[in-house]
Parts: C-alpha cells; sequence; structure tokens
C-alpha cells in the first residue's frame, strides 16, 4: 500500500552538525511549534473516540493502548499515570508494549514486526466487546498494532488509532482514527522527536477527557488523586481547606481518615 509517509521525510535543516547549540535548540523549538496546530485539526476525530470511550466504559469497559517503541512507552505513561491522578484501578488505563515489560527500558528487536502477538497479549486482560483497544504508531505501519486492532475488529472490539501519517494502514484500520501530520522530523525520521510529542498531547486528551467525564475530577481539583508523597498530602490538605472551613490541621486530619479529598469533604458535609 502506497501512501505519504511525512514522518520519514527529510528534515527542513541541512547539515546539523555545523549549527551552534543555540541554533540547534532554536530550530528545534520552532519545529515543536507547529506540533499543537497538527494537534487543533485532529480535535474532531480525537471527540468522536473519546465519546466512543466514556461510552464503553461506563458501561463497564477498560481502555487499552498498544503500541511498539516510543509510541508503547508513551501508552504506558499514560496509563500508569491514570491511578495516582484520578484514583481509579489499576486496570482501568491499561498500556501494553510490544515485546513486553523488557521492552519499556531496552528495546526488542523485531517485536513489532510481529503481527500476532498484540491480540495474544490482549487475550491476557480477557478483553471484552466492553472495551476500547487504542493503538498508536507514528508511522502507522507498525505491523503489532495493526494486527492486534485488525483481530480486535473482528471480535467486535471498538478501535482507535494515533498515527501521524495521513491515510496510514493504521488509520484505515481503526474504527475511530487519529491523524496527527507533524510533517518531517528534525532529525529525519526520529519520530519520538515531533511525532511523540504529538502523541503526548493527543494521549494526556482521551484519559484527562475521558476521567472528567467519568467524574473523576469536581471543579478543577483532582478529588481522587492517591496520596503517594508528601507533596499530594498537602496539596489534597489545601484542597479541602478549599471546599470547607477548617484549618490545615483539621484538613490534615481528615484527609488522613477518609484518604481522598473527596470523601473527607462529602464526610464534613454530611456531619456538619
Amino acid at each position: 500500500m502506497n501512501f505519504t509517509k511525512t514522518t520519514e521525510q527529510t528534515s527542513n535543516y541541512e547539515h546539523l552538525e555545523k549549527m551552534s547549540v543555540k541554533d540547534l535548540l532554536a530550530n528545534i523549538n520552532k519545529e515543536d511549534r507547529t506540533v499543537p496546530l497538527a494537534v487543533e485539526k485532529a480535535l474532531p476525530q480525537i471527540e468522536k473516540l473519546v465519546t466512543e470511550i466514556v461510552s464503553k466504559m461506563k458501561q463497564g469497559g477498560r481502555l487499552f493502548y498498544i503500541g511498539a517503541g516510543t509510541s508503547g512507552r508513551l501508552g504506558i505513561v499514560d496509563a500508569s499515570e491514570c491511578p495516582p491522578t484520578f484514583g481509579v484501578p489499576f486496570d482501568w488505563v491499561i498500556g501494553i508494549i510490544a515485546g513486553g515489560d523488557t521492552a519499556i527500558r531496552k528495546a526488542v528487536e523485531f517485536a513489532e514486526d510481529n503481527r500476532e502477538q498484540a491480540w495474544k497479549d490482549l487475550q491476557q486482560w480477557h478483553i471484552n466487546e466492553n472495551d476500547v483497544v487504542v493503538g498508536i504508531a507514528a508511522s502507522g505501519t507498525t505491523p503489532y498494532v495493526i494486527g492486534g486492532l485488525e483481530m480486535c475488529n473482528q471480535n467486535n472490539i471498538s478501535t482507535g488509532s494515533i498515527s501521524c501519517n495521513a491515510e496510514s494502514p493504521l488509520s484505515k484500520t481503526a474504527k475511530f482514527p487519529i491523524d496527527v501530520v507533524v510533517g518531517p522530523e528534525f532529525v529525519t525520521g526520529s519520530s519520538r522527536m515531533k511525532a511523540g510529542t504529538a502523541q503526548k498531547l493527543v494521549l494526556n486528551m482521551i484519559s484527562t477527557t475521558t476521567m472528567i467525564q467519568l467524574g473523576r475530577v469536581k471543579g478543577n481539583k483532582m478529588v481522587d488523586m492517591q496520596l503517594s508523597n508528601t507533596k499530594l498530602i498537602d496539596r489534597g490538605t489545601r484542597m479541602i481547606m478549599e471546599e470547607i472551613p477548617v484549618s490545615y490541621e483539621e484538613a490534615g486530619k481528615l484527609l488522613e481518615t477518609h484518604r481522598s479529598v473527596r470523601n473527607a469533604v462529602n464526610f464534613y458535609n454530611n456531619n456538619k
């Protein structure tokens, strides 16, 4: 299948090795500024996918990300941040990378070329029709990701994708594709740069909007966040003080007892 791979096109800049540090940084920043504009063009696609995810998760479904290399790692990062940020179970949003957990830190050769493995990885989670699987691949051609979505489609499981090439094989496979076309990379073919930034921005949008729609944010506060360090305990204490008329010490005691901002505020309001 022939299509234009803008992620592999030659950089707009020549002789990078001859540039000063100042010029390198300025030009990388210049390229990075184009990424949010590319994401903006994809907002209608993002909206369709998020609407599907929210609908499925309200029915008890889960959100899966599958990817390889940088794309797989970005999915794992987004998934792993949902429990501490929104207080949800670890198996609500799940990131899966080609090559398994080893590939998070070290590349596993040819793992992304296995067209059957993603479906096997998903089956370990007893995936079903209530779930949504989002394939992430900057090129839009990764066999691991495409094969996984194909099997999901055959099993009536909703599929989405995030690619940085228009009309890619991955986009044509997904029921809810997202194409964020960022153009050539500063270093030719280094899709961890603009393409990776674009994918991270889209993943932030997907998970954050989904969690807000599922009631995991109140006002603009992370009222269900996990209290996993001193900074978050202090933040939670101050959030309670903003909601109800108590001192810092009283708010801290409420938080320690009820283990979340939401529970502490609800207890106070129900017993005042």
